[in-house]
């Protein structure tokens, strides 16, 4: 018994302070360290070998998605039957899936946006410059463009249009503000969580709690799916919307296209606005 206590003992010492949680948490002292927000322009950055292979990195993590992601939807529409498929669930899951993998792929790269409207964002924020932001988004649309070519190639040109081609359209018996609120709302739930499982603010406070950021994020994009592939076929996504748009290239397809810049870039900017300006503006003392 003596031993048990002496362990007990032990124990108790090396952990006795906890992080405090909720509103305790808000008083604590700043225990952080605070990245400075990014300039506007980096010239520098042009001539480090680092933000090229950020760029190539989100070019190839594009290119798997969308890979993964309209092979995943063709899949489904050729079905005869949905119950001989994966279903609307195994789609979400795709999306869901691919974005967990990649985004802990790339993390350390570049950041793991694989989505101009994330990009968009964190640069509001000031996570990352202009120069970035820009190369990020190109390079984001290239890979799915390159992602959904590949598709269509494997799947064959009139199977490939026959089936959707994987692009976003708003569905029969929805309005264009209805899409548009969706994607709006689908993409701030995205980009909210991004801000939430990236604080450097909330790992100080929360260290207690364990949190592998790609899995949130991932998760986050199951969920959107499942609510909103019957209004849009979920975007949340400009580059996703745009690869599937040009390789399927039909009138329709481009009919309601802006409704999946507008909205994913609306709801990413609320995000960034209600993560910088209301959560982040909990008072902390400072040291």
């Amino acid at each position: 018994m003596e031993g048990k206590e002496e362990d007990v003992r032990l124990g108790a010492n090396k952990y006795r302070e906890r992080q405090p949680i909720g509103t305790a948490a808000q008083v604590q002292d700043k225990d952080y360290q605070e990245p400075p927000p990014a300039p506007l322009f980096e010239p520098s950055e042009l001539s480090s070998w680092s933000f090229w292979r950020a760029g190539i990195a989100e070019f190839i993590a594009t290119f798997l998605f969308l890979y993964v992601t309209v092979l995943t939807v063709m899949g489904v529409s050729k079905s005869p039957t949905k119950c001989g498929t994966v279903g609307i669930q195994g789609i979400a899951w795709a999306f869901g899936g691919m974005i967990f993998a990649l985004v802990y792929c790339t993390a350390g790269i570049s950041g793991g946006h694989i989505n101009p409207a994330v990009t968009f964002g964190l640069f509001l924020a000031r996570k990352l410059s202009l120069t970035r932001a820009l190369y990020y988004m190109v390079m984001q649309c290239l890979g799915a463009i390159c992602g959904a070519g590949v598709v269509r190639g494997f799947e064959g040109g009139t199977q490939y249009k026959l089936n959707g081609g994987g692009a976003n359209t708003i569905a029969h018996g929805y309005t264009k503000g209805s899409g548009l609120g969706a994607e709006i709302v689908g993409t701030f739930v995205l980009v909210y969580t991004v801000f939430s499982a990236t604080d450097a603010k909330r790992s100080a406070r929360d260290s207690h709690v364990p949190i592998l950021a790609p899995l949130p994020i991932g998760f986050a994009v199951f969920l959107v799916h499942l609510a909103t592939i019957p209004i849009t076929g979920t975007g949340i996504n400009p580059a996703r919307s745009l690869g599937a748009a040009i390789i399927y290239n039909k009138d329709h397809a481009w009919d309601d296209h802006w409704v999946f810049w507008v909205g994913p870039f609306i709801g990413a900017a609320l995000a960034a606005f209600y993560h910088t300006v209301v959560i982040r503006a909990i008072p902390f003392k400072n040291k």
